[in-house]
């Protein structure tokens, strides 16, 4: 590997530059910055704006950290998405077969998930708002047209971000690994998760949505599992739909 210089990063044997070298002092830096400009948006655009605008900061960080590094820096971080972020041209067949595989893990983890999340969302807000809660099938309707944004406008900036820059980063210092149901796992998934549940506070101060903590670790063994985001981003963009369907059916939203 030759050194760096001229402000070119290093050309590893396969010809292929393997991007910055991860530190902490780089991934706090790079974190704390990216929360700061995030959160600010977040209160300053106008509120129909504000998950836009959130989501467009994410990825331009993740181009910033990762996308604009080459073919074999962006694998490595899980975003290559059947070709979507490489700087390669695109094959139609590649995206869909793989944006497919992707949705039928997620869903497959969906079905499973479903009943016991239902349960803890019905719980949680009985008792946190005193709420005598029926739900109402009829307020579905709307939820589906929330669908597309989902995907585009907040699950893949945040899968992008924290479990294609952040836990990627992490899991090259966290050594350690410890087999988990097919998937080599190591602390990067926690620490990646927490930070992922910070942000959602301090971009909206309410102490419930720490709990996107606990999707936050089954997102992150999905990367670890698959060596990419894909599947991640299709079950944030199912939680949420899943979470919306909710709210609307014991109208907890306007």
């Amino acid at each position: 590997m030759t050194e760096r210089g001229g402000g070119q990063d290093p050309v590893s044997a396969d010809g292929l530059s393997p991007g910055p070298k991860p530190s902490a002092s780089r991934i706090v830096v790079a974190v704390a910055s990216t929360t700061a400009i995030v959160t600010a948006a977040a209160y300053l655009a106008p509120e129909s704006y504000a998950a836009t605008a959130v989501g467009m900061l994410f990825l331009a960080a993740t181009y910033v950290l990762v996308l604009r590094h080459d073919a074999g820096f962006i694998r490595s971080h899980g975003l290559a998405l059947g070709g979507l972020f490489e700087p390669e041209p695109l094959d139609p067949a590649r995206l869909l077969g793989n944006t497919m595989v992707a949705f039928a893990i997620a869903l497959a983890f969906v079905i499973i998930i479903a009943a016991p999340f239902a349960w803890g969302f019905h719980a949680y807000y009985s008792a946190a708002y005193h709420l005598k809660m029926a739900f109402h099938f009829e307020a579905l309707r709307s939820v589906a047209r929330e669908a597309p944004g989902q995907v585009l406008v907040i699950a893949l900036p945040e899968e992008a971000f924290f479990r294609g820059y952040l836990q990627s980063e992490l899991d090259a210092l966290f050594v350690a690994r410890r087999r988990f149901l097919g998937a080599d796992v190591s602390l990067a998934i926690p620490v990646a998760a927490l930070v992922f549940a910070v942000g959602h506070v301090l971009t909206r101060p309410d102490p419930g949505r720490l709990a996107v903590f606990f999707p936050g670790l089954l997102f992150g063994y999905l990367r670890a599992r698959t060596k990419g985001i894909g599947a991640s981003v299709m079950l944030h963009a199912l939680c949420n739909l899943l979470s919306s369907a909710l709210a609307a059916g014991y109208g907890l939203h306007a």
